[in-house]
C-alpha cells in the first residue's frame, strides 16, 4: 500500500499533537513531519517530498495565503488542505484561487478529516458542504429570516472586546480588517468570533450581524 505522505503545519501545539496522533493511526497516511509556524521553512517541502500539506489558515508569523501561492508556484504536485475554525466566504475563495485543494473545519470529526485527506490525495477538490453554497443560501437554510428582532446580544454575557467585534462584524468588516482596527492578530480575532458564535448559539458571522442589527432596531423603538 502506497501511503499518503503528509506534512502538518499548525501553530497550536496541543492541536498539532492531537491531529498528528489521530492521523498516525491510519494505515495509509504517513505524517512525515509536523511544524509550528516558526519552525517551518520552504526547503522542507523538497526535503520531505509530501503529497499533501495540511495547513493552519491563521498562522501567527506568516501570511498563510501567500505561503500557499508560493508553495504551489514551486511545487505543482503538492496538494494543500487548509484548516480553520470559523472560516468566512472571502477567505475560502482566496485560498481556492491560490490553488488549495481542500478545506477542513477544525471541529470536524476524525472520519471527516481522513475522508478529506484521502479524497484530495486522489485528485478531488473538497469543501465542507456547509461552505459550498452562497452566504445567502446559508442564511435561508439556517432559518435566520424567520428569527425576528432579538435581544440575544444584550442577554448574552460577552466581554468588552467581544462586543466590539460584534459591532465591527455588523458594520461588514472582515477578520483582517477587525484585526487591523483593534490591533490584534487575525488568530485572536478568529478565536473571539468562535467564542461569540458559541455564546450566541449561531452558525455564521452573517447571523451575528443580523442579530446585531435586529437588536439595535428593537432597542431604538
Amino acid at each position: 500500500m502506497k501511503k499518503i505522505r503528509l506534512i502538518l503545519i499548525e501553530d497550536n501545539r496541543l492541536l498539532r499533537d492531537g491531529i498528528n496522533a489521530m492521523l498516525k493511526k491510519e494505515p495509509d497516511i504517513n505524517v512525515v513531519a509536523t511544524f509550528g509556524d516558526s519552525d517551518f521553512g520552504p526547503d522542507k517541502i523538497s526535503e520531505l517530498k509530501p503529497n499533501i500539506v495540511l495547513l493552519d489558515l491563521g498562522l501567527a508569523n506568516h501570511n498563510s495565503l501567500a505561503f500557499v501561492k508560493s508553495l504551489k508556484d514551486e511545487n505543482h504536485d503538492v496538494k494543500v488542505i487548509v484548516m480553520d475554525l470559523v472560516p468566512i466566504q472571502e477567505d475560502i475563495m482566496q485560498f481556492v484561487e491560490a490553488g488549495v485543494s481542500g478545506f477542513i473545519l477544525k471541529d470536524a470529526t476524525i472520519a471527516e478529516f481522513t475522508k478529506t485527506i484521502r479524497a484530495v490525495a486522489g485528485g478531488e477538490k473538497v469543501l465542507p458542504s456547509t461552505l459550498t453554497g452562497s452566504l445567502f443560501s446559508q442564511i435561508i437554510d439556517s432559518g435566520v429570516k424567520e428569527m425576528g428582532p432579538s435581544k440575544m446580544i444584550q442577554s448574552v454575557r460577552m466581554t468588552k472586546r467581544e462586543r466590539e467585534i460584534v459591532e465591527l462584524i455588523a458594520e461588514g468588516l472582515a477578520n483582517k480588517e477587525i484585526a487591523y482596527k483593534l490591533n490584534l492578530s487575525i488568530y485572536t480575532v478568529k478565536s473571539h468570533v468562535h467564542n461569540i458564535l458559541e455564546k450566541m448559539a449561531l452558525n455564521t458571522r452573517v447571523q451575528i450581524a443580523i442579530h446585531s442589527h435586529s437588536s439595535k432596531n428593537s432597542s431604538d423603538k
